[in-house]
């Protein structure tokens, strides 16, 4: 949809995209187009789930689609005479890709039933449409994607970048929670049982081995927003066994119980929290996400109550 309307939407250059205004036959539509891509399924599926709780959501093929609800009443009281309400809605689809765009169109009110009524009814459905863009730009990994895209194209510190995309997105919803992050298995592991591997009770003791990397297999590495995360020992498509996670920065995930203390204690902010559904030792995780910026303080290394963290210094 947006190419064949490249040519024909006005559009001026914005921080965040290109946005435009098409009128056609009483219609009105929006396009932003982000520098980024998004075409991992796992993503697309995050996305669209991260979501249903706000919105209603759709996804056919390559886009996901978000629909906003909302009723409009004639009059206060219910029971007067004349009452009327009409239920209105506005849709805003994003097409995944080497780039993403987002889209919205804003239908004429006759669609509703003709409830000419209704007051500001065009400048409340984009007020609406403009609030889930912001809202999927805030809360779903396109957010981990544009903080990413600021921090390098501008040269500026993740902080600013964050605080860049927030001001960008000032009628945004925080969503809790719709930003799973996909762990995925190799195509091996994913094909083993699921029943076959035995999954401890709760957190298994400290402290991490040290000679993991000659203990354990290599297994499917973590896509990071701006690094890629090698990992050992990881089994199944599930959370249960994580094994240990970063060459530099390592954490064993099964020892891990997600005090908190090691994003706390790291004066250079290598680590962010992440999702872990399934874990018995914990449901979220220090992510090393920065693992290259490691000063070999060993801070984290000295907080962490089961040990579950060793510091290699990069040679």
């Amino acid at each position: 949809m947006s190419l064949l309307l490249k040519d024909r939407v006005w559009s001026m250059e914005a921080p965040t995209a290109k946005r435009g205004v098409y009128p056609l036959h009483g219609f009105k539509l929006g396009l932003y187009r982000l520098p980024i891509n998004l075409e991992d399924p796992n993503e697309i599926k995050s996305v669209h789930d991260g979501l249903k709780k706000a919105f209603e959501m759709d996804k056919y093929a390559d886009r996901i689609f978000a629909t906003y609800r909302w009723t409009e009443k004639n009059m206060d009281d219910p029971d007067a005479k004349g009452y009327e309400e009409v239920e209105l809605s506005v849709t805003v689809e994003i097409v995944t890709g080497e780039v993403v765009d987002i889209i919205y169109q804003i239908f004429p009110i006759e669609k509703f039933g003709d409830p000419n009524w209704v007051k500001d009814y065009r400048k409340k459905a984009d007020h609406f449409a403009k609030m889930v863009i912001d809202t999927i730009l805030r809360n779903t990994i396109l957010a981990d994607k544009m903080v990413s895209y600021f921090a390098k194209t501008e040269k500026i510190s993740e902080v600013a970048a964050i605080q860049k995309l927030e001001d960008l997105t000032p009628l945004a919803k925080i969503v809790l929670g719709a930003k799973p992050k996909p762990v995925e298995a190799t195509e091996e592991e994913a094909e083993e049982d699921e029943g076959d591997i035995e999954i401890p009770d709760g957190a298994k003791p400290g402290p991490i081995d040290v000679e993991f990397k000659q203990k354990m297999k290599a297994s499917a590495p973590y896509e990071a927003p701006e690094h890629t995360i090698k990992t050992w020992g990881r089994k199944g498509t599930g959370n249960g066994i994580l094994g240990v996670w970063g060459e530099f920065v390592s954490v064993d995930y099964d020892i891990c119980v997600a005090d908190g203390g090691c994003i706390e204690a790291c004066p250079v902010g290598v680590y962010e929290w992440f999702d872990t559904p399934g874990n018995p030792a914990s449901e979220k995780k220090p992510l090393m996400s920065k693992e290259p910026d490691c000063i070999f303080c060993l801070a984290c290394e000295g907080v962490c109550p089961p040990q579950a963290i060793k510091i290699f210094e990069q040679k």
